[in-house]
């Protein structure tokens, strides 16, 4: 429990808090961030926690503008269906790891190091359904490549999931 104090307003000194009314510290965990797993034959699986992004608003404005990415921090893309997609990055200005995924939850393709503040358009051959974008190196650094396997956990107070 978290009592708290009190100033008397004649002489500002503070007084312990005689009331009955306290502020209780919830004990409970905070809820789990969305994040990623993923795992390639031969490495130990690695997580990211995502900001997942769903809608088209959402989408076109990705991670432009940012400054920084935490190191296992990414921004995951969720379509609606699989099919052939492109990126670019006007505006972004942190080199990033694209990671295309397809509906099975496998790694389509990878495109590494992209250039920020280019229009030049990235994209693999095939459809996806998902893109995930990672500091750049990151794919290399952790032995990605086509045919990881990716699970999605989604945000909830366990942090199970999918």
């Amino acid at each position: 429990m978290l009592t708290l104090g009190c100033r008397t307003a004649a002489t500002g000194e503070a007084q312990p808090d005689t009331s009955q009314e306290k502020t209780k510290v919830s004990s409970a965990p905070a809820p789990a961030l969305p994040r990623v797993v993923l795992s390639s034959p031969g490495q130990d699986p690695v997580s990211v926690t995502v900001e997942v992004v769903e809608t088209d608003a959402a989408r076109q404005r990705g991670l432009m503008y940012r400054k920084h990415l935490a190191p296992d921090g990414g921004m995951l893309f969720i379509f609606e269906r699989e099919e052939q997609h492109s990126f670019w990055m006007h505006n972004t200005l942190i080199p990033l790891d694209m990671l295309f995924i397809k509906s099975d939850w496998t790694v389509l393709g990878i495109v590494e190091n992209a250039t920020p503040m280019t229009d030049s358009l990235r994209n693999v051959p095939g459809a996806s359904q998902y893109v995930l974008e990672v500091n750049a190196g990151f794919s290399r650094r952790h032995g990605l490549q086509a045919g990881t396997t990716v699970r999605y956990i989604p945000a909830g107070p366990t942090g199970q999931g999918s």
